[in-house]
């Protein structure tokens, strides 16, 4: 992963997308580590970046046990997957995957002139969601992210993030969640 050298909304959005996907050696690196200590730095937050990078080093067995807590969370848990970060979980009634909700995620793509790329993609993915809002911002749709924000995400961003939180007491994932929160929350 190539981190942004300044800190634009957009290059925001995408670093958090980035953050969201299954963690691997490749984009796991020192210039990762030190892009998020810059951000919760500049956002004072309290938890410690260098502890963060230290316990996550790809050269101990912190990436394998980051990864074992990613797909424990996100995509294979028993008796059920704690907290699938897809918005048709929270926001359907029946909770299924590509409900009425990624539907609607969905038709919100092409209207603003996007698609998903691959056919296995379900659209209302939290990587892609936050991908989403980096295109719009950087095509100058401020206003289409802000709708996008206040009409789905912030709907269901809230549910996934308790369930992760009370799911988990992982450093990593907590920190991205308050970053996540932070960038999409409603302005006073």
């Amino acid at each position: 992963m190539n981190c942004p050298q300044s800190e634009t909304p957009a290059s925001l959005y995408r670093f958090l997308a980035q953050s969201f996907r299954y963690p691997e050696q490749a984009w796991l690196t020192e210039p990762y580590f030190d892009l998020l200590g810059n951000i919760k730095q500049n956002l004072a937050l309290n938890s410690d970046a260098t502890g963060l990078h230290w316990n996550y080093n790809a050269e101990s067995d912190g990436l394998e046990l980051l990864q074992i807590e990613y797909t424990r969370l996100f995509i294979n848990a028993a008796p059920a997957v704690i907290a699938p970060p897809y918005s048709s979980i929270y926001l359907d009634h029946e909770g299924n995957l590509y409900g009425q909700s990624a539907v609607w995620v969905k038709q919100f793509y092409q209207l603003h002139g996007f698609d998903v790329e691959g056919e296995g993609d379900i659209p209302d993915h939290l990587v892609l969601e936050l991908e989403f809002l980096a295109l719009l911002i950087e095509e100058q749709q401020g206003d289409k992210a802000e709708q996008f924000l206040n009409e789905h995400f912030r709907r269901w961003f809230p549910l996934f993030r308790e369930r992760v939180l009370s799911g988990s007491t992982n450093q990593f994932y907590s920190t991205l969640l308050t970053l996540v929160d932070f960038f999409t929350r409603e302005e006073p």
